[in-house]
């Protein structure tokens, strides 16, 4: 599952770059993971090879949709204040199972939800890390994110909170769950409800992080949609199948990528680097035996504060300046224009004030202060 999911991740992230131009990046979807695990496996009892056949289905149906212009009707069809709600609620429902994982949160049989034990190392640690992160970007310091996830990451395993028997280590095999997929169980009558979820599902869940992201990173066009909408979709449906094909559930846009948005990312240069990174995550002891909820819990929440995404000082600066230009240059073309059309009245003022100063030349006397300011 591990190596399916990085290679998965590297391979939409990657087409999501070359492709669609965007600093977005592609990976199994947290939503759609519980819907996968709790829902269809655990919850209606099918196996985890028929549900992955339902995720391929809905794949395909997914890249028909993104090559007809069918899917970017409906997307263009749906209220931007819809999407943005979206990529909202994909925040708070990160944020909530980070807030689980760092042991800030736990379940309660009354209140399903209730404060768990604070002062516990996990907690306090991820409580640094989110405090780390916020005071680094408040600063505006390059990296504040990956630093604090770092320091917070050390100091958890310095601690014996974060335990770790190395750091890099051959990927394992993809074997068990390659092509492992059951389409023609997936092709039952009761599954085609599974098919349309997952298909549904991913596309308001990237409808609304693609927005979300564009509205971050200033990239949305005058009428607030998404230009090379179609490539991106189809980046988002190819690395459905794949994903599928080679074991993971659905893939799909993270808004996680803001934090590079925030960097300055802007280009698909960002999302090839993004890939590249997973690619290399293959060979990660630590990522592919141990996910740290101290990670989750500070990351998850500083990722997805509102004011995460704004542009660092330099660019901010460069930006006010620019637009100081273009209203310089404005404001001189409308004066052009304003004498060009007043030429006739200026040349008049022009005769009157040369006369008037004729006039005065002839009467002032040499030592009269008033007459040599007028010569």
């Amino acid at each position: 599952m591990f190596v399916a999911t990085c290679l998965a991740a590297a391979l939409g992230t990657a087409i999501m770059g070359l492709y669609a131009n965007y600093p977005i990046a592609l990976a199994p979807g947290m939503g759609l993971n519980a819907y996968f695990t709790y829902g269809v496996v655990l919850g209606m009892g099918y196996s985890w090879q028929v549900a992955l056949g339902a995720v391929f289905l809905s794949g395909i149906l997914f890249i028909i949709l993104s090559v007809l212009p069918v899917r970017e009707w409906i997307v263009n069809s749906i209220p931007r204040s819809l999407k943005m709600a979206i990529s909202a609620g994909i925040g708070l429902f990160l944020a909530i199972i980070g807030l689980k994982n760092a042991g800030i949160v736990v379940d309660h049989p009354a209140t399903l939800v209730t404060l768990g034990d604070v002062t516990a190392a996990p907690a306090l640690l991820a409580a640094l890390g989110f405090l780390l992160m916020v005071a680094l970007n408040a600063r505006r310091v390059p990296g504040a994110i990956v630093i604090a996830i770092l320091v917070v990451t050390a100091i958890g395993v310095a601690l014996g909170v974060s335990p770790t028997g190395g750091v890099f280590s051959m990927p394992p095999s993809i074997a068990p769950t390659f092509l492992a997929m059951d389409i023609w169980g997936a092709l039952e009558v009761g599954l085609i409800t599974i098919v349309f979820a997952f298909l549904f599902v991913d596309l308001f869940d990237t409808a609304g992080t693609l927005v979300g992201l564009a509205h971050r990173g200033r990239l949305l066009d005058e009428r607030g949609r998404l230009p090379r909408l179609r490539q991106a979709l189809l980046a988002d449906s190819v690395a459905t199948v794949a994903g599928a094909t080679m074991g993971t559930s659905t893939t799909t846009s993270y808004i996680e990528s803001a934090a590079g948005i925030n960097a300055g990312g802007r280009t698909g240069l960002t999302a090839v680097t993004v890939a590249i990174l997973f690619a290399l995550c293959l060979f990660s002891l630590a990522a592919g035996e141990h996910h740290s909820g101290l990670r989750d819990g500070a990351g998850t929440s500083i990722r997805r504060l509102p004011d995460g995404a704004q542009p660092r000082r330099d660019r901010l600066g460069r930006r006010h300046r620019g637009r100081a230009r273009r209203r310089h240059r404005r404001q001189h073309a409308a004066n052009l224009l304003h004498c060009h059309g007043n030429r006739p009245r200026l040349h008049q003022l022009r005769g009157d004030q040369d006369s008037r100063r004729a006039q005065l030349r002839g009467r002032c006397r040499g030592d009269d202060p008033f007459c040599r300011v007028h010569r």
